[in-house]
């Protein structure tokens, strides 16, 4: 225990860098996620925008890229990280690393959700003459809110995963001071305090994101 007392401004200091990269990667990788997956959704056979080879290339690259075990990824993505930020080490090299493995986890996500809207509020819509945005932003997306609330709170849970990894190549958080301060040094102790806050951030994320999608379903 005394190990963990003197380790308390780490240990915060870790949480907060985890918050950050979790925070910037679900926001980045939401972006990415969500164009991939309305790609996918979109070009699909006789969908709005029904294009074959954009949803073939598309389809591909989400299975090719979604299956590598995110530790693996870290290391072969290394090169394009160091290209974009400046370092394949670090913060901003792990943000941007998460991001790229997330968009594609996510595109699938969000193109199997999008799957669970009636087609027949899509054709009802077109019927009336609304163009493909209009139909993206004014039914598509809302109506398959709720659910896409909680494909976006799953990935969360992932995301905290993959920043815990990270550790291993340099990135900041509760996975590298686990690491570093508890399994390196032999201090149990520290590395349970970091798996607990892990458990805490998740319970809470989850329970947020549940209930955000109950209200959704509900309207």
């Amino acid at each position: 225990m005394d190990a963990l007392s003197n380790l308390l401004p780490e240990l915060w200091t870790a949480t907060g860098e985890t918050l950050y990269i979790v925070a910037a990667t679900l926001f980045f990788g939401g972006i990415g996620g969500l164009i991939i997956g309305l790609g996918l959704y979109l070009t699909r056979g006789g969908s709005i925008l029904d294009n074959k080879p954009v949803f073939v290339v598309l389809n591909v690259l989400v299975n090719v890229i979604r299956p590598i075990p995110f530790i693996i990824f870290l290391a072969a993505a290394q090169p394009l990280a160091r290209a974009a930020t400046g370092s394949g080490i670090g913060n901003d090299a792990i943000i941007f690393t998460i991001s790229l493995a997330a968009s594609f986890a996510m595109g699938r996500i969000v193109e199997q959700n999008l799957l669970t809207v009636t087609p027949g509020v899509i054709d009802a819509a077109r019927s009336v003459g609304a163009g493909p945005i209009r139909i993206i932003f004014t039914v598509l997306l809302p109506e398959a809110l709720g659910p896409l609330i909680l494909g976006f709170t799953f990935i969360f849970v992932a995301l905290v995963d993959m920043s815990a990894v990270a550790g291993y190549v340099g990135g900041g958080g509760l996975g590298n001071f686990a690491l570093q301060y508890g399994y390196r040094q032999y201090e149990p102790v520290v590395t349970w305090a970091a798996v607990l806050l892990i458990i805490i951030l998740v319970q809470l994320v989850q329970f947020l994101g549940n209930s955000l999608a109950r209200k959704a379903l509900r309207r």
